[in-house]
């Protein structure tokens, strides 16, 4: 059996007396596209800096690619890299001008950069100043500037807070993309439709600890209400639940008098289940 890509046991992270990650564990698989999703202050960004050497845990341990990201950080470094959630790119020089300045802090050859110019749909605005750039080129850059040393595991961090929804939608395009080359990716968020479409695999966090962890589809199939949309002949709409005996006797009444135009099943989102888990919609 594969080692994991990441692998978190009994991880903690204490502030005083608060505990902002309180006892996770998971595992990562190489390839894998993996979410962890929550309120904001629910931990998901400190368990992000815990992973990437940024701070300390209070206790537990975490591996990525084998190696201890305590006491092994330096054999790590080279193998990840991470998006922040907060743009921290130099506005003043152009497109290009940062990644290559990115390049060299990691010797890299130059002409990576023109590589992930190119990955990024970037080329043609590689030379124009960054203070010219859409908050969506911004991100993608990010992206690019994230992938310079060619990382084994992606961390980014609420990659589109603030992007509208057709930059939203090239972000999730290009870490699809990376994910089917074999890149693991570690994915913050509160959007629950992108972890659905996205995610192999999410964790509800909820005041620093997980309270769900699986496939999307399998914790919609498990938490989530399975109901249908009747569209009836005198354009009334009504939803019934389909484990529900009552609402199965409504549907053979309206079926037999022929009161039915159309029927559509609907699974019960992520959302609906996150409110269910943890007590609040995001």
């Amino acid at each position: 059996m594969s080692v994991p890509m990441i692998e978190v046991e009994h991880l903690v992270k204490q502030y005083g007396d608060v505990h902002a990650v309180n006892d996770i564990s998971f595992t990562v698989a190489e390839g894998e596209i993996f979410g962890l999703l929550g309120h904001n202050g629910a931990g998901k960004t400190t368990t992000i800096r815990m992973l990437t050497g940024r701070t300390l845990p209070t206790s537990g341990s975490a591996r990525i690619a084998g190696y201890d990201v305590v006491s092994q950080l330096d054999l790590i470094k080279p193998l990840i890299n991470l998006v922040f959630e907060e743009p921290n790119l130099y506005e003043r020089l152009s497109g290009r001008e940062n990644l290559r300045f990115f390049a060299e802090l990691y010797d890299v050859d130059a002409k990576r950069v023109d590589e992930l110019l190119r990955m990024v749909d970037l080329t043609e605005a590689a030379d124009r100043k960054l203070k010219t750039y859409s908050s969506g080129m911004k991100q993608r850059l990010l992206v690019a500037r994230a992938l310079v040393n060619d990382p084994r595991v992606l961390f980014l961090d609420e990659p589109t807070r603030g992007l509208d929804p057709a930059s939203a939608r090239e972000l999730r395009d290009l870490v699809a993309g990376l994910s089917d080359k074999g890149t693991t990716v570690f994915i913050t968020t509160h959007y629950m439709e992108e972890a659905d479409e996205l995610c192999d695999r999410v964790a509800f966090l909820s005041h620093g600890e997980i309270v769900a962890l699986n496939a999307p589809r399998e914790l919609k199939l498990r938490y989530g209400q399975r109901t249908a949309l009747v569209l009836l002949r005198d354009r009334r709409e009504e939803t019934i639940r389909l484990d529900n005996p009552a609402d199965a006797v409504r549907l053979e009444q309206w079926m037999e008098q022929d009161d039915v135009l159309t029927l559509h099943s609907q699974e019960g989102t992520l959302e609906d289940v996150f409110i269910e888990l943890a007590g609040r919609p995001l």
